[in-house]
């Protein structure tokens, strides 16, 4: 059996400039149109960023790109993506209101109707609005306590620029396709998909918006999360800090049944779990509860529960801050499963309780 050379990212260019832009007559590459240029051993994609009034004249250079990749051997997926960004409005003259309609346009919109990925009976999202709270210690060590109740679990790492998850559960390596499908990658009785499965463990996912979009709608929908003689109880998403592209695709790629927010006891960090929380609430998802993490003597106590008493939220409990969750996190060995007897397996066990209950489970 003949075994193709992985594509190297030198080929990819040269194949990709052959083709020429039609304003500046340079291969795509070459000037700048194919933006967020990502090369694996069997894959390729890009974006091609346009005005809208450009739409026309550059879905041909798409369809050419994409063919062109296609025909390269050893090539097995590729994602050539065609955007229109229109330009950002001019700011309004000093003194001058912005009108009703300027108004509504930065307001989030209802979630598009869309289906569930196939076999997926819940999706959660595991958010926290700030980075370093703990959001992904959390979504690992809940999904493990969840599978550890009998349910069928899996778990979407949705941080596409800093993936946490394969260090979390010790997994890597490339998952495999079958019929057109993720094979998810299973440790500690989940199944498991995130970008960092597909990239070096030091690779820089310089990728603008609408790339890692893409990223995620793909690890979303093409993976086979379950099958009809056993689907998926719950799918966790564990989200990247903020409230931007990422946040907004998944809210409008699949119907969430809730999301749980994680936050440290601070101020600065209740401040962007209450903006992960109206957000999530403008679009019509419910909080299904706070979680207080890091709680002790060092970031202080309390100061998430105070917040889910102001707001109505439920309150799901504290974690403290101990050495056994973060040593469990950095070697790949979630504390949920490897101490089942101990403190903060039990809070965890608890809170997954809580979460199920609440999903109706």
């Amino acid at each position: 059996m003949t075994h193709l050379a992985p594509l190297t990212k030198e080929a990819v260019v040269a194949v990709l400039d052959a083709i020429l832009d039609p304003k500046s007559g340079q291969g795509l590459v070459a000037s700048g149109v194919a933006q967020g240029l990502t090369v694996a051993a069997d894959r390729a994609g890009f974006v091609i960023e346009v005005a809208p009034s450009d739409t026309a004249l550059y879905a041909p250079v798409r369809d050419a790109a994409e063919a062109a990749l296609r025909a390269m051997p050893g090539m097995v997926k590729v994602s050539v993506i065609l955007t229109a960004e229109a330009a950002p409005a001019a700011p309004p003259r000093r003194g001058a209101s912005l009108s009703p309609a300027a108004v509504e346009q930065g307001r989030p919109r209802a979630p598009v109707a869309t289906d569930r990925p196939a076999h997926v009976g819940r999706v959660i999202a595991v958010a926290s609005g700030k980075g370093g709270v703990g959001k992904s210690t959390v979504a690992v060590n809940l999904a493990c306590a969840l599978a550890a109740q009998g349910f069928r679990v899996g778990i979407l790492d949705a941080d596409v620029h800093g993936p946490s998850i394969p260090t979390m559960l010790g997994l890597s390596g490339k998952p495999d396709y079958v019929d057109g499908m993720i094979q998810p990658h299973e440790a500690f009785g989940l199944k498991a998909m995130s970008v960092g499965f597909l990239t070096k463990a030091d690779d820089a996912m310089i990728w603008r918006g609408p790339m890692a979009s893409q990223a995620l709608t793909q690890m979303l929908t093409q993976t086979r999360w379950g099958t009809a003689g056993a689907p998926l109880d719950i799918l966790v998403v564990d989200m990247p800090p903020g409230t931007g592209d990422i946040q907004l695709t998944l809210i409008q790629k699949t119907p969430l049944d809730g999301v749980v927010i994680v936050s440290s006891p601070q101020e600065v960090a209740l401040a962007d779990a209450r903006r992960a929380h109206t957000m999530f609430a403008k679009v019509g998802v419910p909080t299904l509860g706070l979680i207080e993490n890091m709680s002790g003597d060092v970031f202080g106590r309390g100061g998430v529960e105070a917040e889910g008493v102001r707001l109505g939220i439920p309150y799901l409990g504290d974690l403290p801050l101990e050495a056994s969750v973060r040593e469990g996190g950095d070697a790949g060995r979630p504390v949920a499963v490897v101490e089942p007897d101990g403190e903060a397996a039990l809070r965890f066990a608890r809170i997954a309780m809580a979460v199920a209950r609440s999903l109706g489970l």
